[in-house]
């Protein structure tokens, strides 16, 4: 199986990837973590000039197409292996973030996104993608105590016509797209994601 956790920034992805890898290890699945962009040579390197490379302006379908390099890369090295051994792929955000990122809240147009996407992981998505649901206000709050890379220093209005993309996404695809409130204890959001595998 091959699940993804998204949201914006500061909904709490990371402490629910954990719990979940943990869940699924416990019950005796072999679990691959990997993160979009990254996990890879080539990938993280990307990642470094889309996120943290002030002096190098991007514009956003350039961009966009950064990010199917190295997602395209992530599936030939790591996600498509493990998946073919068997294994269980637990992945920080895929091809859904390009298409609210870069699509609903960037501008592009979203369905162009996911089919470039599509051609970029060779028809590979995830089974589940669960989205981690909080007011702007919150994620801002959440990460005052970090450096923010280029996408996070983006402004409000960006960020609300994210959340808005992702609600969208998953009124399209609720089978695979679950919205899950933020909003809820650690415990409570990690629940709701196990009965949702």
């Amino acid at each position: 199986m091959f699940y993804s956790i998204d949201g914006v920034d500061g909904a709490g992805k990371s402490v629910q990837i954990k719990l979940l890898c943990e869940f699924l290890s416990n019950r005796g699945e072999k679990v691959v973590l990997c993160r979009d962009p990254g996990s890879t040579f080539l990938s993280e390197e990307l990642r470094k000039i889309i996120l943290h490379r002030d002096d190098l302006p991007t514009g956003r379908l350039a961009q966009m197409f950064l990010f199917m390099a190295a997602r395209a890369q992530l599936v030939e090295e790591v996600i498509a292996p493990a998946l073919a051994a068997g294994q269980t792929v637990v992945c920080d955000r895929f091809l859904l973030s390009s298409v609210v990122y870069q699509g609903y809240a960037g501008g592009l147009d979203p369905q162009l996104i996911y089919n470039v996407g599509l051609a970029a992981t060779r028809g590979l998505v995830p089974d589940k993608t669960f989205v981690l649901d909080v007011p702007q206000e919150v994620a801002v709050s959440r990460m005052t105590n970090r450096e923010l890379d280029t996408i996070e220093r983006e402004d409000a209005e960006f960020k609300q016509r994210l959340r808005d993309g992702f609600k969208a996404e998953s009124k399209k695809h609720p089978k695979s797209i679950i919205i899950i409130d933020g909003l809820q204890s650690i415990e409570d959001v990690h629940a709701e994601i196990v009965r949702n595998l």
